[in-house]
């Protein structure tokens, strides 16, 4: 039996692309440019496994192969919304993820987030770069300090957690949780945390509110204008979750009337394509989703995928199978 042959939607780290080829017959996007459904139907009819990245949408219609040569979809991400699980399921597809290796790395983004919003450094640099600023004074882009506040947490998984301890012990924040399950009160304990069974109770109580929830049908807009009119008019919303996990437009309402302080953003709804609302509102720090963008990272999450299709294809169950 001759190699596997796996198709990789985006270009990956260079030392993972070369291990990737020790094992498999490798097919890559040369242009590193979001592909068409009609090219990822092609690559399903063709390859015998899918490595997609958060940009494919692998949708119920792009499944719709009439004899599907690919037997796995192995997700280079932690995140696994774009992919229609029932639909790979219904084709006899199974699904794995990249777990673990990325929450480090989010977590410093969103404290990287909660400093830039709260400083106004993303306001300063643009002031410094556009060549306006003529020097200090005492009122000048004033923020807020987020050490010995409170900082809420939108689902407590790895990434949250993270989150949780470089606020807690870096920072001295107070930890608020809101979780869709009950957190072991022996996690909580590790950062003095409360655990709210109310998303209203933690929105109204906290400084900086971070959002770390699935994305998915079942958390589209979970923030939104109702909640965010929950928040204290001095607190911070920040997202390196799932852009459809917010409503931009009410957002940007929020930003723009200052009924909220401002937001840091990695993701977005519908990315790459912005709202211009948002684009717009100066108290929102905006980048492109970067959370897991360290070369350590990006190379561990392919890494990780490489061991799941060594796995699958030694006949063992890969140790991320989601579906």
């Amino acid at each position: 039996m001759g190699k596997p042959t796996v198709f990789v939607t985006r270009r990956w780290p260079q030392s993972v692309e070369a291990k990737l080829k020790t094992h498999f017959n490798v097919v890559l996007n040369a242009e590193d440019k979001a592909l068409a459904p009609s090219t990822l139907k092609m690559a399903l009819a063709q390859s015998d496994a899918l490595l997609p990245t958060v940009t494919d949408r692998i949708c119920a219609s792009v499944l719709d192969v009439v004899k599907p040569r690919t037997q796995i979809i192995a997700n280079y991400g932690v995140g696994f919304n774009h992919v229609d699980i029932d639909a790979a399921r219904r084709h006899g597809m199974i699904v794995t993820n990249t777990p673990d290796v990325l929450s480090q790395c989010t977590a410093d983004l969103a404290m990287t987030l909660m400093l830039m919003v709260a400083r106004r450094a993303g306001e300063g640099e643009r002031e410094l770069r556009s060549g306006t600023w003529d020097g200090w004074r005492p009122t000048h882009l004033m923020g807020q300090k987020i050490s010995g506040k409170i900082l809420g947490v939108v689902g407590f998984g790895r990434i949250g957690r993270e989150t949780a301890h470089r606020a807690h012990f870096g920072f001295g924040m107070k930890i608020c949780v809101y979780n869709r399950s009950k957190v072991d009160p022996s996690v909580l304990a590790r950062f003095n945390a409360t655990q709210v069974d109310d998303l209203d109770d933690l929105l109204t109580q906290s400084d900086v509110v971070s959002l770390h929830c699935p994305g998915g049908q079942s958390n589209r807009h979970l923030i939104n204008a109702e909640r965010l009119s929950k928040m204290k008019s001095s607190a911070y919303l920040i997202n390196t979750a799932r852009g459809e996990v917010v409503d931009e437009d009410a957002l940007a309402q929020a930003l723009w009337f200052e009924t909220i302080a401002g937001a840091g953003l990695d993701v977005f709804d519908g990315e790459p394509t912005i709202r211009p609302a948002l684009m717009n509102c100066e108290n929102a720090v905006l980048l492109p989703h970067l959370g897991s963008a360290t070369r350590e990272t990006r190379e561990a999450m392919g890494f990780r995928v490489i061991d799941n299709l060594v796995a699958f294809f030694d006949g063992c169950e890969p140790a991320d199978r989601v579906a």
